[in-house]
């Protein structure tokens, strides 16, 4: 049984014998060859009564063709391994000891034959196949059994099943290692993918910030620039109200453009001057509103409900969402009316912007513009709280803007009023 399942995608066994596992070079081939015909020449100097003789002619010849058939046992382990087996049990019949010197060559296959051959089971059978045939082949062929032949019958077949365990072992580790390193892969390949996947969020996120930033700026000292314009010949007091709105407005466009940049410039712990400023939320929605007014948008608010502190998240996501629907108005919306109601009831904040869609009634509106990614931005705004967000016209004309976030509960009476701070009602007029 394979004790790696990632074996079949780290080191395929079908290819253990080829690029999978690295091969012995040629000079260390070379030692492995050389060192198994020695030791099978030597094999041929023991003789039966324990006697060392030089080595006869028969044992050059078995070390030779023993010899020369191991250079190809990582392409064809179970060829080599029978062959150095059929030589091994020639040793007899030639009038050689057979012994675990003379079947050295045979001891090299087994290894190979454990290490190369696809499946742990195969390699295993083919080995103990030629333990039992050198068993079967060092029985004496004549003569009665004595101890030294009961020695020699039992270390004989024990050989080629040790060569084997040590082959297996290294089988295994190099299996081992290969799913080291290949987990090892995936996890820089899954580091990768994730710094990729928070540099795109991170690219959303500040393209979301910057969209929001600069739409509105900008598209109020568009509205008052055309304020401006309009009543340059008719109302030239308006007219110099309207252009010291647009120095403020674009003096603050400049001023919270040069912090966001500032703020992306930070790396790490550097200090680039810049100090973050609290993040704009509900407290602030007056002046927004507010803001519009003065660009000639008609915008009436009204506050249903307790209200409650809300998660800076949170908090953010609403003043966006309404930041970026007034914007929306002033750039094509027809009217000039519009309805901001804030719902706190039934366990979640309801954001609603409504625009009567009306004749415009003061100066022209910033129609006929193409769309932009406001709504898409806000609808992942919303997402990224935990909430929803749903636009389209009405049947009765304009459009209107439905956001749910999601609200911590009230714990207290004085935390709700401290909620309710800074949430003036600028209007009486609803929406349902």
């Amino acid at each position: 049984m394979n004790r790696f399942p990632e074996l079949g995608r780290v080191l395929p066994t079908s290819d253990l014998a080829g690029t999978a596992v690295s091969r012995p070079g040629r000079g260390r081939e070379g030692a492995v060859v050389a060192a198994a015909f020695v030791i099978c020449l030597l094999g041929g100097t023991v003789r039966v009564e324990d006697a060392l003789t030089a080595p006869p002619l028969a044992a050059y010849l078995l070390a030779l063709v023993s010899a020369a058939v191991l250079p190809a046992r990582h392409r064809r382990p179970l060829a080599v391994l029978a062959a150095t087996t059929a030589a091994g049990l020639a040793a007899q019949p030639l009038g050689l000891v057979l012994s675990p010197l003379v079947i050295a060559p045979a001891l090299v296959a087994a290894y190979a034959c454990t290490l190369h051959v696809p499946g742990e089971r195969r390699a295993a059978g083919a080995v103990t196949l030629a333990g039992v045939a050198l068993l079967a082949g060092s029985v004496p062929l004549a003569g009665d059994l004595s101890w030294q032949d009961a020695s020699r019958i039992g270390s004989v077949p024990a050989a080629p099943l040790v060569a084997g365990l040590v082959g297996h072992a290294a089988r295994t580790r190099r299996a081992y290692l290969a799913a080291v390193e290949e987990r090892a892969r995936r996890a820089e390949e899954s580091r990768e993918l994730e710094a990729r996947r928070r540099v795109a969020e991170e690219r959303v996120r500040i393209a979301r910030e910057l969209h929001d930033l600069v739409a509105h700026q900008i598209t109020l000292a568009n509205a008052q620039a055309t304020v401006a314009a309009h009543f340059v010949d008719s109302r030239p007091e308006q007219t110099r109200v309207s252009l010291r709105e647009l120095v403020e407005t674009t003096g603050q466009a400049l001023d919270e453009l040069r912090a966001t940049v500032g703020l992306l410039r930070q790396t790490g712990d550097t200090d680039t001057g810049v100090t973050e400023g609290p993040a704009p939320g509900l407290a602030r929605l007056p002046d927004l509103l507010e803001s519009f007014r003065r660009a000639g948008l008609e915008v009436t608010l009204r506050e249903e409900g307790r209200a409650r502190p809300l998660p800076p998240g949170v908090d953010l996501t609403a003043y966006r969402i309404v930041q970026e629907a007034l914007t929306n108005v002033t750039k094509h919306a027809s009217g000039r009316g519009t309805r901001v109601g804030l719902d706190w009831g039934g366990g979640r904040l309801t954001v609603t912007v409504t625009d009567d869609g009306g004749a415009p009634t003061g100066p022209p509106a910033l129609s006929d513009r193409p769309p932009g990614y406001g709504l898409l931005g806000l609808r992942e705004r919303a997402t990224a709280v935990g909430g929803d967000l749903t636009a389209g016209p009405r049947e009765e004309g304009g459009f209107l803007l439905t956001a749910h976030l999601p609200v911590p509960p009230v714990r207290d009476t004085a935390t709700a009023e401290e909620g309710r701070t800074g949430h003036a009602n600028d209007g009486t007029e609803g929406t349902t």
